[in-house]
Order: structure tokens, then sequence, then C-alpha cells
């Protein structure tokens, strides 16, 4: 009997991976400021609200432009440290120019005594999503634990960053998986369970 795949969504991951790729070999970096302008095209939160993004690690779509535009417009922003593995994410204040450390998979983190905030928005990478607003990751599960216990909690706004190459007809769904609010490409922003925006 053969030995079972431990990650029987890596044929996905794999041509997700191969289709993120070719996007960003078209856009480079151009696609930042497109990104940015399309959120503030739809997006108007108050400076009150804390946004937390990642740091683009190979060919994730590029959100450091948009980052830093929030953080001229007076929204507190956050990055993600790992804390362990099957925690959910921790979020700390960063600002343009702010040192950051390898940290859990080698991605850059803000040092851990930094500030803790925590988030109404949350702009997320991945490698596909569909049309329900399902998103394929990476495979460790921190970001459905984080939206898990931040939904639980709080309430929390996910939107998905990503070219629009990177959509799927669909996308598998265990319990554990949690959805999308939103997600903004290269074409604009678009609302799940909702008509195009």
């Amino acid at each position: 009997m053969p030995a079972q795949d431990p990650d029987p969504k890596r044929e996905l991951r794999d041509r997700a991976r191969a289709a993120r790729r070719a996007a960003h070999d078209r856009f480079g970096a151009r696609i930042g400021p497109i990104l940015a302008a399309n959120f503030f095209a739809r997006f108007s939160h108050p400076p009150s609200v804390d946004i937390a993004g990642y740091w683009p690690i190979a060919e994730e779509a590029d959100v450091c432009p948009l980052m830093t535009a929030l953080d001229a417009r007076g929204h507190r922003v956050a990055l993600p440290r790992v804390i362990r593995r099957g925690a959910p994410l921790r979020f700390l204040r960063w600002r343009p120019g702010d040192p950051l450390a390898p940290g859990f998979g080698a991605i850059p983190e803000p040092a851990a005594d930094g500030e803790a905030i925590a988030p109404r928005v949350l702009l997320l990478p991945l490698l596909a999503f569909d049309g329900s607003g399902r998103r394929l990751g990476y495979g460790g599960g921190f970001y459905d634990s984080t939206l898990a216990a931040m939904r639980a909690r709080t309430g929390v706004e996910a939107i998905g960053v990503a070219y629009a190459d990177q959509e799927v007809d669909s996308l598998p769904a265990a319990d554990h998986d949690e959805h999308l609010d939103w997600v903004v490409t290269e074409l604009g922003c678009r609302r799940f369970g909702a008509p195009d925006s």
C-alpha cells in the first residue's frame, strides 16, 4: 500500500505557485502601487482602525506600498509574528523603516518586544482563492487559527491580497478552513457573498 501524502493539497499548491510566479514575473514591482490604489478606491477605514499586513516573500503580491500608505494616513499597521505551531499569530506594530529579523520560515518579523496590536482588518497572503472566498495557504494553518480566534473574540475583516490569476474554479474545504471576506487584485476589490464591486 503506497504511503499517504502528508499534504493532500500538494498538487494544488504546486499549480498555484506556478500561476503566482507567472503573474509576479509579468507585473514585477508595478503590482504594489496598483494594489494600493485599488484598495483605497474601495475601502475608507477611519484611522482608528488598526490594520495588519504581511511582509511579502517569494512571489507574494507586494503589500508594502499599501502598508506604507496606511501608516501615512494614521493607521496603526502591524505585521504577524509566529508564536508556535498551532497558535494564533501575534501582531506587532510596524512603521516604514523599522528593522525586521528572520522568524519562522525565515519570514521577516518585528522584534518580540514590539507593541502588540489587535487589528480589525487583516490583509492575508495566499496561494489561491476561489469564487466562494476559500483560501489556499501553505498548509501551516496559522491564518485559519488566527481568523477563528479573532472572529470568536471581536470580529475581523479578512482581505486576501493576490494576483487575479491566482483564482481557481474551486478549492476543497475542511471544517477548520476560514473564508475570506474580500480579495484585492490588480483588477480591483471583490466581496465574497455579494455582487462584484
